[in-house]
């Protein structure tokens, strides 16, 4: 099954986190319907993201959803993962265009310098006024050189949001998507008022260096086949690790035939209608789950029907 496993190094300021996505990933991937299947680079991009998502989700403990998003200048528009609290998650990609089979991050996302990752931390239960905290970064590092794969993205966007040195390897293929986080921790003061600045520190740990060349020499093939405490074995066997309980991501849409009948009221009922004037009914699919939801005139008029005592619904957008 699909699971994350948390650990730190005894007497050194280092965690780690190890994701294997299995069932979880191969649901995903089969609740996508034909049209949208995609090519296997984006398949793998869609899989590293969601690996991320999972362990920075993890990472923060945050209450509310994180979204996981690159758009570019390329054939992938927009790829997107979303993660719970839970650690349930979701993804979907919008590619228009041929995708190559040995196609690069940089030729899906990033063909003019124009492709951007935004991170969005969207709170649970968010109060009037509160808006969701994004970060973005661009598809380049410091040197304005195309950063080629999804992991040095990462990397270079925690460090620039969090200021702590991170590790990251990231794999996927059509069985499982799987990463490894290794990140330095904060020492004492560092961060506060009148203490350390995070950026002080930052490539001087040499506990987090050692560990983080160690975890650089994990393969690909290792990450997707190898079961989790042969990888921490193999990478850190000198080192004293305390690892903890695992916890299960799960694959998991949010969608819903109420959501959808929201949307459908803020098209309007003008909008509605004209749709089912054209078509019949109101067919419309999820793109993370590609379940249909399908609305005939009776339900389109129900919808506007305001309740007892309620107003007439205007069909604005509220």
């Amino acid at each position: 099954m699909s699971a994350l496993h948390k650990f730190i190094f005894e007497g050194l300021p280092v965690r780690g986190m190890l994701v294997r996505l299995t069932d979880s990933w191969r649901e995903l991937l089969a609740r996508r319907v034909a049209e949208h299947a995609h090519a296997p680079p984006v398949q793998s991009l869609l899989g590293e993201m969601a690996a991320a998502g999972v362990l920075m989700q993890a990472n923060i403990k945050f209450k509310g959803a994180l979204l996981l998003q690159m758009h570019g200048d390329g054939p992938v528009k927009l790829a997107v993962v979303e993660v719970q609290p839970s650690l349930s998650f979701r993804a979907t990609a919008s590619v228009v265009g041929e995708v190559a089979a040995d196609a690069s991050l940089e030729a899906m996302l990033n063909l003019h310098g124009q492709g951007r990752c935004a991170i969005t931390l969207d709170p649970q239960d968010r109060q009037p006024g509160q808006q969701a905290y994004q970060g973005v970064v661009p598809l380049h590092g410091d040197q304005r050189e195309p950063l080629q794969q999804v992991s040095q993205v990462l990397e270079h966007y925690m460090l620039q949001s969090e200021q702590l040195d991170t590790r990251l390897v990231l794999a996927a293929d059509d069985q499982v998507a799987a990463g490894l986080l290794i990140q330095r921790l904060p020492v004492q003061g560092e961060g506060n008022l009148g203490g350390l600045r995070n950026e002080d520190e930052i490539g001087l740990s040499d506990a987090f260096n050692r560990i983080a060349m160690l975890a650089a020499t994990l393969t690909r093939e290792e990450l997707l086949t190898l079961e989790p405490d042969r990888i921490l074995h193999r990478l850190f066997w000198e080192e004293t690790l305390r690892c903890f309980e695992p916890l299960q991501p799960s694959f998991a849409c949010t969608c819903s035939r109420d959501r959808v009948q929201a949307m459908l009221r803020g098209l309007g009922r003008e909008e509605s209608e004209s749709l089912i004037a054209e078509r019949g009914e109101v067919e419309v699919g999820c793109e993370f789950c590609g379940r249909q939801y399908r609305f005939d005139a009776v339900d389109v008029g129900e919808m506007f029907t305001p309740e007892p005592n309620q107003p007439p619904s205007s069909g604005a957008v509220q």
